[in-house]
């Protein structure tokens, strides 16, 4: 039990108790007016628990008078005039959030898509919310449904796969205006998931395989023309200088016999330049890679 209904009830029983004590410790009275005072207690009793109300620090209390707008009462204890006033609506104004979803909605390429989404929002003019419209709780619900319907309607697939956040803006600003009249704020809207069908999900992820294998492709390719355009600025280097190509192929030579390779691939014009052929030119570079294969032990 709240304290709505609580405070009411507790006056109605302290209120009737102290009744029924006034009403029983008169001496010298008969039965029949001992019945009347007791009556009398119980109506007073119900008259001031009914008069009496209490809103929680979120609510405010719409009062009507006769029909007509009196106020708005709360948060904390107020007093009405029973019969006289009623309290059709406690409005909550909390912010307060709400699911809403489209289903098997076309987007603007015809592809059917749900999509789940959070509106989060706040009543600020309660009066504006409890006469202007009749269950308002329902009818955002509904003007979210039918906004988020529209924006899917008019935006391509990719769109929203990618630009969720400016879907979030859009259909901020629709509920917002549709809602302004009824005193409420849109505060934000968020989209939580946009589910397409399975077989368009395979697609979507060959597309996405077959795009990464032509981008690496693509660099591939890059690197390649790099690498020969390299070796195009050092060929013309060796061209001008035959002593640095002679240099660069007596230190191929060197690491290949280093390596213990058996066997080690010279061009035939190295060979000539370094007068490998020679007897004198096989033994000083077997002495050289005899020294080097040394050094490596130590």
């Amino acid at each position: 039990m709240n304290n709505k209904s609580l405070l009411p009830t507790v006056i109605f029983f302290i209120v009737l108790g102290i009744g029924l004590v006034v009403a029983y410790s008169v001496q010298g009275v008969s039965p029949a007016e001992s019945t009347v005072r007791v009556a009398i207690a119980i109506i007073i009793a119900s008259f001031i628990s009914s008069a009496t109300k209490i809103a929680n620090p979120w609510d405010k209390a719409v009062v009507l008078r006769l029909g007509k707008f009196q106020s708005l009462r709360g948060p904390g204890l107020f007093f009405i005039i029973p019969i006289i006033d009623t309290i059709p609506y406690w409005i909550d104004i909390r912010v307060i959030s709400t699911s809403f979803k489209a289903e098997k909605t076309l987007t603007k390429d015809t592809v059917p898509v749900d999509v789940d989404a959070v509106l989060f929002w706040k009543v600020l003019d309660p009066k504006k919310a409890a006469l202007e419209v009749a269950d308002y709780n329902n009818a955002i619900s509904w003007a979210s449904q039918t906004a988020l319907r529209d924006v899917i309607g008019k935006t391509m697939l990719s769109e929203m796969l990618e630009g969720r956040d400016k879907i979030s803006d859009v259909l901020q600003k629709i509920i917002d205006e549709r809602t302004e009249p009824w005193g409420i704020n849109v505060i934000s809207v968020e989209v939580k998931d946009v589910l397409i069908p399975p077989s368009l999900e395979s697609a979507m992820s060959m597309q996405a395989q077959a795009e990464r294998e032509r981008q690496a492709r693509v660099i591939l390719g890059d690197s390649e023309r790099q690498v020969a355009e390299k070796f195009a600025e050092a060929a013309l280097t060796y061209t001008n200088n035959p002593v640095a190509l002679h240099l660069r192929a007596m230190n191929m030579l060197y690491e290949g016999l280093k390596q213990n390779s058996t066997i080690v691939i010279v061009p035939s014009s190295a060979i000539d330049t370094m007068q490998l052929g020679s007897m004198a030119g096989l033994t000083a570079l077997t002495m050289q890679a005899e020294q080097g294969k040394a050094k490596n032990k130590e």
